[in-house]
């Protein structure tokens, strides 16, 4: 039995029969050509860049019909990359002046463009590096009249072993037969990370090289909650995971139960729970389990997954808000605002003069869009024209002062005298409000009520800026903790002075998603959450299963805990007490 540690980009427990895909780029040999067949290979490289065009531009309309357009535009870059006439400028020279045959000439040019992103450290863009080897793949194989269709077709269920899976690999999956998928490479930030997760497949990335311990018919176990995969694990170990299996199942069809369900206390307290989206197709998810709304919809994926040259317009905006809308109905829809930075940004892209040393502290969120007001305005625009197909609300992020609050208020003012002007339908009445993500926001949390209809604590960064640390150094993430006794407060003082004055307040962190603090979140008085689609079930459980009464016992005894740990391990007990059995299947 071996043990391997990976990154946890796809949620879920299997067990299965291992199948080993040898996906290495394809090779091709140095092999010079005659002057005279230069034309022959010119049209050897027009005829398989058309098959290949035709071939990605099939799996865009697939993909894009089945999870949505976000998912379709990682293959309309591919389009785009593929129709570059510098790219077929740089293979036609290497053919016409270095006499090389046309697969010799693509492997080089593309090779040399994957090698150049992979070298880039940090953000998204080296694992684009996949993306030019993707298209490289597919256009030698039609130049070489090679087939590739071993994982598209299988025969029996097994989980997949690779170095890594391309998108178009994994778009073209047989979904009835595959278990699970673990690679060598890549990471959170890949298209074949975001493609698993869309599709529900348990994925484990980035293990590192271990494929030469690996043979076709092991057995193995992958949790992509954890990222943990054991290979050949012993009867014990099968047991323990085959038994997990069951919970999980159980607990799942018994959440299942519940989607229709109100979550109420069992004193009878209503409690508003809505989804957190970052794609449009995760509406549909919100509503099969209930939601009351869409509590958060990140925009930042319509420029992440843009190029530099292609940077999303109005229209783009508009289409991805017309269709949450529409999804939607009558159920509130809260659009936060983008939450870009150098830190966050498209690949090749930067709004900022000068690369920033510490981004998280930088000009980021709202400072970014104040900074960049043609952007800004643009999204603005879109949703405001989409708010006429549902019910929304605009949500600005980040916001530390009254006056960046009165600021992006007053660009709203003068895109909705614009769209009068233009006689453009939009909602007049859209209610306006802010994140609370910095300690300077919840002190002053008085002094924005008389302008602000709404607020939601975002504990991701508040955790980061009240305990000054940045959760992605490893030599510090230890330090970040959701149960320090310092963010609860901060939190419990959001909550009172939102309520003092009767404004709505919810809470759309990692936190609120977390069913080991719904108990003590109503207990500081919360009343609306805004979690992932995959914990609203979760979250409506546990509100079903307690009383006001017992959770607000908690959270007095919880503020007087001292440390994080004390109080980690006291909610954790308190959980495990009201849930039982099912304690084990949710997520902690």
């Amino acid at each position: 039995m071996k043990t391997y540690q990976g990154i946890a980009v796809s949620p879920g427990i299997t067990l299965g029969e291992v199948m080993v895909i040898d996906n290495g780029r394809c090779r091709v040999n140095r092999r010079s050509i005659e002057r005279r067949d230069i034309a022959a290979e010119e049209l050897r490289l027009d005829a398989a860049i058309e098959a290949t065009t035709s071939a990605i531009a099939r799996n865009r309309d697939s993909v894009t019909q089945e999870l949505g357009l976000e998912y379709g535009q990682i293959f309309e870059a591919h389009l785009q990359i593929l129709s570059d006439s510098r790219l077929k400028k740089e293979i036609l020279q290497h053919i016409r002046s270095d006499l090389f045959s046309v697969e010799y000439a693509v492997s080089v040019v593309f090779d040399k463009h994957a090698e150049m992103l992979s070298k880039i450290q940090g953000g998204d863009l080296s694992e684009r590096a996949s993306d030019i080897i993707d298209i490289e793949n597919r256009l030698l194989r039609q130049l070489m009249g090679i087939r590739k269709d071993s994982i598209a077709t299988l025969t029996r269920p097994v989980i997949i072993f690779a170095t890594e899976l391309t998108p178009s690999e994994t778009v073209n999956l047989d979904r009835k037969n595959i278990l699970g998928i673990v690679t060598e490479r890549g990471g959170m930030g890949s298209h074949t990370a975001i493609v698993a997760s869309a599709l529900q497949i348990p994925a484990v990335l980035g293990v590192g090289r271990f494929l030469n311990e690996v043979e076709d018919d092991d057995l193995a176990v992958v949790d992509g909650k954890t990222g943990l995969v054991i290979l050949n694990p012993d009867s014990e170990t099968v047991r323990k995971f085959e038994l997990q299996q069951k919970k999980e199942k159980s607990f799942k069809e018994h959440l299942h139960s519940l989607s229709h369900a109100p979550a109420v206390t069992r004193d009878g307290t209503e409690i508003a729970i809505y989804g957190n989206i970052e794609f449009p197709y995760e509406a549909r998810f919100c509503l099969e389990n209930g939601a009351d709304g869409i509590g958060l919809y990140r925009t930042e994926f319509l420029y992440l997954a843009a190029s530099p040259e292609d940077l999303p317009d109005e229209e783009m905006h508009f289409e991805a808000y017309r269709k949450v809308a529409e999804d939607m109905g009558d159920r509130p829809v809260t659009i936060r605002t983008f939450d870009l930075g150098s830190d966050k940004m498209p690949a090749g892209v930067s709004l900022t003069r000068e690369a920033e040393r510490n981004p998280f502290m930088g000009l980021r969120s709202i400072r970014l869009s104040l900074k960049n007001t043609s952007m800004f305005r643009k999204q603005l625009r879109a949703i405001l024209r989409a708010s006429a197909y549902g019910k929304f609300r605009i949500m600005f992020p980040l916001v530390s002062t009254l006056l960046e609050f009165r600021h992006a208020k007053m660009l709203f003012g003068d895109v909705c005298e614009e769209l009068e002007e233009e006689d453009v339908p939009f909602d007049k009445t859209i209610p306006l409000g802010m994140m609370v993500e910095v300690p300077s926001a919840v002190i002053m949390l008085g002094t924005f009520v008389p302008e602000v209809d709404f607020f939601s604590v975002g504990t991701n960064d508040l955790v980061q800026y009240t305990l000054a640390v940045d959760r992605s150094n490893k030599e510090v993430c230890s330090l970040y903790n959701s149960e320090d006794p310092a963010l609860l407060r901060l939190i419990r003082q959001s909550i009172r002075v939102a309520s003092m004055y009767d404004k709505p307040i919810s809470l759309c962190g990692q936190m609120s998603s977390n069913p080991i603090y719904t108990m003590l979140l109503l207990g500081l008085g919360l009343r609306q959450f805004s979690v992932s689609p995959g914990a609203i079930l979760e979250i409506k459980e546990m509100c079903r299963s307690v009383t006001i009464a017992e959770c607000r016992e908690l959270a007095r005894n919880v503020m007087f805990m001292e440390t994080a740990r004390e109080i980690r391990n006291y909610l954790k007990h308190e959980t495990a007490r009201r849930v039982g059995e099912e304690f084990d299947s949710l997520e902690f």
